[in-house]
């Protein structure tokens, strides 16, 4: 018998994943939705309740008489350290394991300083919004980078703006500060995760775009996050565009879309035109203010994005294409021009049904995707039943941590 996990139903994650849809369950009904005999249930249960990741108490059957215990998920068993650095800003954030954020702060950074400069700022970060959530547990913690990442080691694979990160073990400086397993991934990849994880969980294909000082994508397929070869799927802000102009990218290309349409790009037009803009931010805000060549500048770099998102819906052919990231504040005008050149250009068959939306999580879903990277580990079947194995074998103290020095 298997579980929606793919696992053995009779497993404690399995249990366990039955009550992470927050709805309590007494043993009987456990029983009755996997079939297994009622001492095999309280075993379970049991181990779920030592780890603290299960609350409820009593028989879990009624008799007439008092009612039956009922057994759920306690998501403030432990805590999830997430941050994810672009850059020239980071969001930092706590959360629970039920990925509700419960502290968030927004910090200014250039990813250019290196690894030495910026970790110990998520790390300084984190001890200062640990001070008022608490003291659980810390269950892990989970970074998102704006480069290509290699996720199984955690390490940057030739960021093109990121010098001093190539190769650097992230994960291994972290653990010296917590230690708890470190998951280290592409902040784009974890944009979508979160937007998937928040704001559209039943939404099996999705690409989710974020435009700000670069331009990339994460992708969704049949639910799960596709991550690609060498962790670089997703990787839109070098693709060329016909129309580039011969615009030179840091990449060492020319007419990449993110030198035709990232914040900077965006920008160095406005000067041009005479307006005061020197950053992505200063592109948003004249937007806001009603400048009609910053409007015009941004509608256009929607077509751009949205010429080469065509051609990924045409190939690709998600249900859903949410447009995130510092660029996308300045509202309808980058949806409308993004929305425009994919319905013009994609066959009918593939956008027949295709939404184009802005980001239901905003800032903070990279940190949303980084602290469900983290719970999707530490209670995959792998790693929980491996944990609560140990216990059950006596091989570990009572008391169940989901803590490890592994990285």
């Amino acid at each position: 018998m298997e579980s929606t996990l793919g696992v053995e139903a009779g497993s404690p994650a399995a249990v366990l994943r039955m009550l992470m849809d927050g709805s309590p369950r007494t043993r009987a009904e456990i029983v009755a939705a996997t079939g297994l005999a009622r001492s095999t249930v309280r075993a379970r249960l049991d181990l779920l309740v030592a780890a603290g990741l299960v609350t409820g108490s009593g028989t879990g059957e009624s008799t007439g008489g008092r009612p039956a215990g009922r057994f759920g998920f306690n998501p403030s068993a432990h805590l999830v350290l997430a941050a994810e650095v672009g850059a020239t800003h980071a969001t930092v954030a706590i959360s629970d394991l039920a990925c509700q954020l419960l502290a968030v702060e927004q910090v200014d950074l250039d990813v250019a300083d290196g690894p030495a400069a910026i970790l110990p700022l998520l790390v300084t970060t984190w001890r200062s919004l640990l001070r008022t959530v608490g003291t659980a547990e810390i269950a892990g913690v989970g970074i998102g980078l704006p480069g290509p990442v290699e996720h199984s080691s955690g390490r940057p694979n030739n960021p093109p703006i990121m010098p001093g990160w190539d190769g650097f073990d992230v994960p291994a400086a972290i653990a010296a500060e917590f230690d708890v397993p470190v998951l280290v991934d592409n902040e784009v990849n974890l944009m979508a995760l979160g937007e998937h994880t928040a704001s559209h969980p039943d939404v099996r294909h999705m690409i989710v775009v974020k435009a700000a000082t670069g331009i990339g994508a994460g992708l969704i397929s049949n639910g799960v996050l596709h991550r690609g070869a060498a962790g670089a799927a997703g990787d839109l802000g070098h693709i060329r565009v016909p129309q580039g102009g011969e615009a030179l990218c840091r990449c060492g290309n020319t007419d990449c879309l993110e030198a035709v349409a990232a914040g900077p790009a965006l920008a160095a037009k406005l000067r041009d035109l005479g307006h005061p803009a020197d950053s992505t931010a200063d592109v948003v805000g004249l937007v806001r203010a009603g400048n009609l060549e910053a409007g015009r500048v941004v509608r256009q770099a929607g077509r751009d994005i949205g010429e080469v998102l065509a051609g990924c819906v045409s190939m690709f052919n998600p249900s859903l294409v949410v447009i995130g990231g510092l660029l996308a504040e300045a509202g309808e005008m980058l949806l409308a021009g993004v929305r425009e050149s994919i319905y013009r250009r994609s066959l009918p068959l593939a956008t027949e049904n295709l939404r184009i939306v802005a980001s239901g999580a905003g800032v903070t879903a990279g940190a949303l995707g980084a602290a469900a990277m983290v719970v999707r580990h530490v209670l995959s079947p792998e790693v929980l039943d491996a944990r609560l194995g140990e216990v059950a074998a006596g091989a570990a103290a009572p008391e169940v941590q989901l803590s490890s020095s592994a990285t």
